[in-house]
C-alpha cells in the first residue's frame, strides 16, 4: 500500500544512512512546535539537532563516559549553524543523520541532516564544530589519538547537501 503524505508526494523509502552517514535520531513534530505561521518554529530545530549530537558519539562507538575515563576529555559545542530548507508541520516524522566532515587538532566538524522519515526530503541541516575540552583546566585539549583514528575513518570528503 502506498500512502500519500501531507506534503503531496508519495511516501517512499528514504535514502537513510550508508557507511559514512549515521542515523542518529528519530522524532515527531507536534502542534506545540508551531508558530503563528502554522509550521515548526526555528527555535525547535536546535533541541532535535542537539540530541542528535549526543547520539553521534555513541554511533561512532565513543561514549562520553569512556572519553572522560580513558582520555580525561570530553567535547563541547563551539559552533552550530542551522540551514532551513523546507518547513515541517505537526505530524511529520523526522530522522536526523550525521557525518564527520573535518578532523582537526583539537576539534572536529559534523554535518547533520533533518530528513522527512516518509519521503526522505531534506528539511534542515546543521553544521557543528565540537571542541575537545579538559574539564580540569577548563581549556581546549588535543584530540586523543584513538578518537582521531575513529573520526578519520568515518570522515567524508565530498560536499554533502
Amino acid at each position: 500500500m502506498t500512502r500519500k503524505c501531507r506534503h503531496g508526494t508519495k511516501a517512499r523509502k528514504p535514502p537513510m544512512t550508508d557507511s559514512t552517514r549515521m542515523e542518529l535520531l528519530r522524532g515527531v513534530i507536534h502542534p506545540w512546535h508551531h508558530d503563528h505561521f502554522g509550521h515548526m518554529n526555528v527555535r525547535h530545530y536546535a533541541p532535535f539537532f542537539d540530541d542528535a549530537c549526543y547520539h553521534l558519539w555513541a554511533a561512532l562507538g565513543i561514549a562520553y563516559e569512556s572519553m572522560m575515563a580513558e582520555h580525561g576529555v570530553h567535547c563541547v559545542t563551539a559552533q552550530a549553524s542551522t540551514g532551513f530548507v523546507k518547513e515541517l508541520v505537526a505530524g511529520d516524522l523526522i530522522v536526523i543523520d550525521g557525518a564527520v566532515t573535518r578532523v582537526g587538532g583539537k576539534s572536529a566538524s559534523f554535518h547533520l541532516r533533518m530528513l522527512h522519515a516518509e519521503t526522505g526530503a531534506l528539511h534542515a541541516t546543521c553544521d557543528v564544530v565540537e571542541v575537545f575540552f579538559d574539564p580540569k583546566t577548563r581549556k581546549a585539549a588535543a584530540m586523543p589519538d584513538a578518537v582521531r583514528a575513529v573520526l578519520e575513518a568515518r570522515s567524508i570528503t565530498e560536499d554533502t547537501p
